[in-house]
């Protein structure tokens, strides 16, 4: 697994698809800040986003589809001066699937959410920007495009499984519009996800996710990046933010945190599964970066 497939497989990704949107004429629907990540795609028609804290809005176009990593009011909406109604009532009402807005079909929009465990804050969404928006006329968005018809597919025929087939669609084009936004915006991103835009940063992050265990040295990594111990320590510092051996004894700690959540193997056992040759190393390594033993954390109350 590359270091973006193991960090959502760490949150344990879900998405969870939501009634559809379709509106025509002047409307404008009000949203509540929605948990965890929102996404909305445009399936015909256009319109408006406006999200709370972000000055212009963003015109959407058949095709588009937008991320919203932080807990914000939005609104969508036709056009300007169009008083919003509450989404609420409105998706109260819907039939078969649908909520409607206005006058008239101009419009389709089909979207959801994806949630995460209760790491995600700090390894995944406060590395993204609050908005994340790919226009449908990019060449690079037709992998999303591909998943967003085979979803809308799934929930227009129905056929056996298809909410499940959907929502493991939706997780498919979270990972495509995150490699777009990298590709897109690279120093738009921090933490492990901008060292992913750096290409001897990245190899030296992938190797590290393949073999977890093992016991690297700087040197090492800087050779699976082709290049040298210095510079590999320079630009995984710079894009990061910390050292390649600190990055990994952070990462040993969130899989062992993964396993105390959801195992009962011993400390001992977990310690040589994430590549410490004792419990007492572990401990030490563990509350270093957590402020609690393993011990400790496992009793600690559900931590999702």
């Amino acid at each position: 697994m590359d270091p973006l497939e193991d960090v959502l497989a760490l949150l344990d990704t879900r998405s969870h698809l939501s009634t559809s949107l379709m509106a025509g004429g002047r409307w404008a629907v009000r949203f509540e800040a929605p948990p965890g990540v929102k996404f909305n795609a445009v399936r015909r028609g256009s319109c408006v986003l406006e999200v709370e804290g972000i000055d212009e809005p963003i015109a959407l176009s058949v095709g588009d589809c937008y991320l919203l990593t932080r807990p914000r009011r939005f609104t969508l909406r036709s056009g300007p001066g169009v008083a919003a109604v509450a989404a609420g009532p409105l998706f109260a009402r819907a039939v078969d699937g649908v909520a409607r807005a206005g006058d008239g079909d101009d419009v389709l929009l089909v979207g959801g959410r994806f949630s995460f465990g209760s790491r995600a804050q700090e390894l995944l969404l406060d590395t993204l920007p609050p908005v994340i928006h790919v226009p449908a006329g990019t060449p690079q968005a037709g992998t999303v495009q591909w998943a967003l018809t085979a979803i809308e597919d799934e929930l227009t025929r129905r056929p056996v499984g298809s909410t499940l087939v959907a929502e493991h669609l939706a997780v498919v084009m979270l990972v495509h519009v995150l490699r777009l936004h990298l590709t897109r915006e690279p120093h738009a991103v921090s933490g492990w996800l901008g060292g992913l835009t750096d290409p001897a940063v990245s190899a030296a992050l992938t190797a590290m996710h393949e073999d977890p265990t093992r016991p690297w040295t700087v040197a090492e990594l800087a050779r699976s990046g082709a290049v040298s111990r210095s510079t590999l320590a320079a630009r995984f510092k710079s894009t990061v933010g910390q050292g390649p051996l600190e990055y990994l004894t952070r990462w040993r700690i969130e899989l062992a945190a993964r396993h105390l959540r959801q195992s009962t193997e011993t400390v001992a056992a977990i310690a040589h599964s994430v590549g410490y040759g004792s419990e007492s190393a572990l401990s030490v390594a563990f509350k270093r970066v957590t402020g609690l033993s393993p011990r400790e954390y496992r009793r600690q109350p559900s931590r999702g």
